[in-house]
């Protein structure tokens, strides 16, 4: 296949989870649907709208504070804007505003209705033009939420040798330094050359971006291009809010560098099969056993705990519950306190 069929492909399983398919042209200035000038990363109508549509107990002045806080550049280097992004999109936006009685009101402005994935919408956009500076780039395939470009798809063909994995993630490089305003609102970078297809963040080095094997989380799929079993298995509208709002962790070196973590697709599928059981078997029937996780070395056992206690601390099933972690070696209290400590945000805890 071409690199244009390539992505049709790409479109057309995206179309099928439910994604409404624009062409980038079409939407910018000289478009028959004009949603953006060329130097626009987000779609400002769509945001506006959701906004409004998430939060109408909220002024406007208010949601367009709200809209100003989420779309404007507010950090020195890329990927402390993309970490201040990342919380107002999972916790919302604060905002304040004085009520008809004159008394002054602090709410939080929703971006994302995480509940309820059909309030929310979703556009995939191919060839989408992007100006900043002096540079013209058009990535593939971005996928929108409510007109926050979360997902960039870069894609390559298979039967050419020099345009492979890395050709794509190399490319992906190139539009974090030439157009870094779209990567202030990334959650996922995708590559993929029709066959085979990985999945990291903005700071995944090459050796960590990810394939995804499974699209159900119960077996390994075969005989299948493995781009469509990341887009039907992680890109599924309900699956990315799940992703976005619960598997992604910024993490702090000992450098202080910050680092964007996103779950491997094992983590995925066994923290929330994880989840189901501990509600089965902490309700009025359960046995009280919810069952063993097992891993192999170097799977990430960690972060798939972080991960899991996250969406405890979350369910209201649960009613805020405490968590106690207990090992049987010091060198892993360590460890284990470490990376709770560098990764509290899911938590909901300080």
């Amino acid at each position: 296949m071409t690199e244009s069929q390539i992505e049709q492909y790409a479109l057309d399983i995206l179309a099928n989870l439910g994604w409404q398919i624009l062409h980038g042209p079409d939407i910018g200035p000289d478009g028959a649907a004009v949603e953006r000038e060329l130097r626009q990363v987000v779609l400002p109508g769509r945001i506006y709208s959701a906004l409004v549509r998430l939060n109408p107990h909220i002024p406007e002045l208010a949601l367009k504070e709200a809209m100003r806080r989420l779309t404007q550049i507010s950090k020195p280097s890329l990927i402390e804007n993309n970490h201040d992004f990342h919380q107002l999109l999972a916790a919302g936006v604060p905002v304040q505003y004085r009520t008809s009685s004159g008394e002054l009101k602090h709410d939080i402005v929703r971006v994302v209705d995480f509940t309820s994935p059909k309030n929310n919408d979703f556009a995939a956009v191919n060839q989408l033009t992007v100006l900043q500076g002096d540079y013209n780039r058009r990535p593939d395939i971005v996928l929108f939420v409510n007109g926050l470009p979360l997902v960039v798809i870069e894609l390559k063909n298979a039967a050419d040798t020099k345009a492979d994995l890395v050709a794509a993630y190399q490319q992906i490089q190139t539009y974090k330094r030439e157009i870094s305003d779209l990567f202030r609102f990334n959650e996922l970078c995708v590559t993929s050359d029709g066959l085979e297809a990985e999945m990291g963040t903005i700071t995944s080095p090459l050796e960590r971006m990810m394939p995804w094997k499974t699209i159900d989380g119960e077996k390994e799929v075969g005989n299948v291009p493995m781009l469509e079993v990341l887009l039907r298995g992680a890109c599924m509208p309900e699956r990315l809010l799940d992703m976005v709002q619960n598997f992604i962790v910024f993490e702090r070196s000992d450098g202080d560098k910050l680092i964007k973590k996103v779950a491997a697709y094992h983590q995925y599928w066994v923290v929330n099969k994880a989840l189901d059981r501990t509600l089965a078997a902490s309700s009025e029937r359960g046995d009280q056993r919810a069952g063993v996780v097992w891993h192999t070395q170097g799977s990430g056992k960690s972060l798939s705990m972080v991960f899991y206690t996250g969406k405890l601390m979350k369910s209201r099933d649960l009613h805020n519950p405490t968590i106690v972690v207990v090992t049987d070696r010091n060198d892993l209290d360590g460890q284990l306190f470490g990376t709770f400590s560098a990764c509290r945000e899911p938590l909901g805890e300080d």
